[in-house]
C-alpha cells in the first residue's frame, strides 16, 4: 500500500482555500448586485401599479362625472291588445347634443284586455292600478312629475263598438288623472293601425341603431297580432312612393328628421281574426243558433271549441284528399284582394315579430329562446308537412295546419319571395321589440320639440 505525504496534502490545502474564498467573494458580488436589480424592478413595478391606479381612479371618476352629465328621463307605455294590458317603464339617458339611448326598461303584463271590461268598465280599474304601482316603484318619486304616462289601445279596442270602446277609455283616463305622472289630454287613445305599424319600425331602427346614424339603412318590419297585421318600411325607390294606394304612406317626424314611411295595417288580418274568417264566422257574433264551423284546415274528425273575442264557436274538421291543398285555397279566398303588394320588399331587410315569432318556433324553424333567420318558404314547407301529419296524427293545436298556412300566403300576398331572409326576433340587445317603445319615444320627441316652439 502506498503512503501519501503529508507535504502532498499541506500543497492541496493551500491551493483550496484561495480559490473557495475567491469562489464565495464572487457569489456574494453577484448576489447583492441581482439582489439590488430585483430590488429595483420591484420598485419600478410598485411604481407603475400606483400610477395605473391613480390613472385607473381619474378614469372612473371622470367616467362616472360623464354619466352625471347625462340628461335622465322616464316614459311610460300601456299597451292595451286584444289579449291582455302590459305596461313598459323606461329609462332613457341623453349625452348633451347626442340622440338618447335607452338604459332600463321594466315590463310588466296582465290578463285579460281591456276589450273584457266593455261591459263593466268599473272592474278595469284594479288592474291599471296594479300596474301604475310598478311604475312607481320603479321611477325615483323626484322623476315622477315630468315622466309622461300614456296608454294606447291595438285591435282589441278597435274591434269594440264604439260607444263602449270610450267608456273604457274614459274610465282609464280618469285613474291616470289621478296618478302622479304627467298626464296630457292626450294620454288615452285607439291607436290606428299605422300608427302602431310606424312605433314598431321607430323602435326596431332605434336598437338596431339606423336612427341615430343617417345615412345608414334602415330595416323593415312585419308585425302579426291577434286582430291586425302591419308592414312598414322606409322605401328608398321612387316607384313605391309612387304606385302606393291611398293611405299606405305616412310622414314620421323623429330627431329633426322627416321620414315618409310605407306603412299599412291589415285589420282583421291578424292571426286570431284570420282564424275565424278562415272558419267562417263574424267578428263578434256567435255562429247562428250554435252552428258548428266545419273548415279543411282542421284536423280530419276533429270536434272541439274555440274562444275568440269573448265568444265560443263549435269548431270542426273535415275529411279530405289533401289537407293543405284545400287549406290553402280557403286562405287564398280569405286574402284574394286584401293586401297590396309591393316589389321594393324584396330589397329591403325585415324583421318579423309576434305570431311570425311564436309560430315559426313551435314547429322548430328558429331557437324558441334565441330567435333567428329562415326563408318565407320555410313557412311553405312547415304547413305542408304538418298538415301532412294532421291527416294521421293530432298535433299540440288543432290550428297548426291553418296557422302556417295563413302565414305562408299573407306573406307572398305582401310580395315576399320564397327565398327572402327573414329576421325574427324577441329582442334586439335584451331590449323587447315591441312597438311600445317607438310610441313613447316618438310621444316624448313631440313634447320637446312643442317645448322648443312655445319658448
Amino acid at each position: 500500500m502506498r503512503k501519501i505525504s503529508n507535504h502532498g496534502t499541506l500543497r492541496v490545502t493551500k491551493v483550496a482555500y484561495p480559490l473557495g474564498l475567491c469562489v464565495g467573494l464572487f457569489i456574494y458580488v453577484a448576489y447583492i448586485r441581482w439582489h439590488r436589480a430585483s430590488a429595483a424592478q420591484a420598485f419600478f413595478t410598485i411604481a407603475a401599479a400606483a400610477s395605473g391606479a391613480r390613472w385607473g381612479q381619474q378614469a372612473h371618476s371622470s367616467s362616472i362625472s360623464a354619466a352625471q352629465n347625462h340628461e335622465v328621463f322616464y316614459g311610460i307605455m300601456f299597451d292595451a291588445g286584444s289579449t291582455g294590458t302590459r305596461i313598459h317603464v323606461f329609462q332613457f339617458a341623453r349625452p348633451p347634443g347626442e340622440t338618447p339611448t335607452l338604459t332600463h326598461e321594466t315590463f310588466k303584463a296582465l290578463k285579460p284586455g281591456l276589450s273584457a271590461y266593455a261591459d263593466d268598465v268599473e272592474k278595469s280599474t284594479q288592474g291599471i292600478q296594479e300596474l301604475l304601482d310598478v311604475a312607481k316603484q320603479d321611477i325615483p318619486f323626484d322623476y315622477w312629475k315630468a315622466t309622461p304616462l300614456v296608454l294606447k289601445a291595438t285591435a282589441g279596442l278597435r274591434l269594440l263598438p264604439g260607444e263602449k270602446a270610450q267608456k273604457l277609455l274614459q274610465k282609464v283616463k280618469e285613474v291616470f288623472k289621478a296618478s302622479p305622472f304627467l298626464v296630457g289630454d292626450d294620454c288615452v287613445s285607439i291607436m290606428n293601425g299605422t300608427d302602431e305599424g310606424v312605433s314598431a319600425w321607430i323602435t326596431v331602427n332605434f336598437l338596431t341603431g339606423s336612427l341615430k346614424t343617417p345615412g345608414r339603412s334602415s330595416v323593415g318590419m312585419l308585425d302579426l297580432g291577434g286582430g291586425s297585421t302591419q308592414i312598414t318600411f322606409l322605401p328608398r325607390v321612387e316607384s313605391t312612393l309612387q304606385t302606393s294606394p291611398s293611405g299606405h304612406l305616412t310622414a314620421l317626424q323623429m330627431f329633426n328628421r322627416t321620414y315618409k314611411l310605407y306603412s299599412y295595417s291589415y285589420l282583421g288580418l291578424g292571426l286570431m281574426s284570420a282564424r275565424l274568417a278562415i272558419l267562417g264566422g263574424v267578428e263578434g257574433k256567435p255562429a247562428k243558433e250554435g252552428k258548428e264551423l266545419v273548415s279543411p284546415c282542421l284536423p280530419p274528425g276533429f270536434k272541439g271549441e274555440w274562444e275568440h273575442a269573448e265568444v265560443t264557436y263549435r269548431i270542426s274538421g273535415q275529411q279530405a284528399a289533401s289537407l293543405h291543398e284545400l287549406c290553402a285555397r280557403r286562405v287564398s279566398e280569405i286574402l284574394q284582394n286584401k293586401v297590396h303588394r309591393t316589389q321594393e320588399v324584396e330589397r329591403v331587410d325585415f324583421y318579423a315579430f309576434s305570431y311570425y315569432y311564436d309560430l315559426a318556433a313551435s314547429v322548430g324553424l328558429i331557437d324558441a329562446e334565441k330567435g333567428g333567420s329562415l326563408v318565407v318558404g320555410d313557412f311553405d314547407i312547415a304547413a305542408k308537412y304538418v298538415c301532412r301529419t294532421l291527416e294521421t296524427q293530432p298535433q299540440s293545436s288543432p290550428f297548426a295546419c291553418m296557422d302556417l298556412t295563413y302565414i305562408s300566403s299573407l306573406l307572398q300576398e305582401l310580395g315576399f319571395p320564397r327565398d327572402k331572409v327573414l329576421k325574427l326576433t324577441r329582442k334586439i340587445d335584451n331590449v323587447e321589440t315591441s312597438w311600445a317603445l317607438g310610441a313613447i319615444f316618438h310621444y316624448i320627441d313631440s313634447l320637446n320639440r312643442q317645448k322648443s316652439l312655445s319658448s
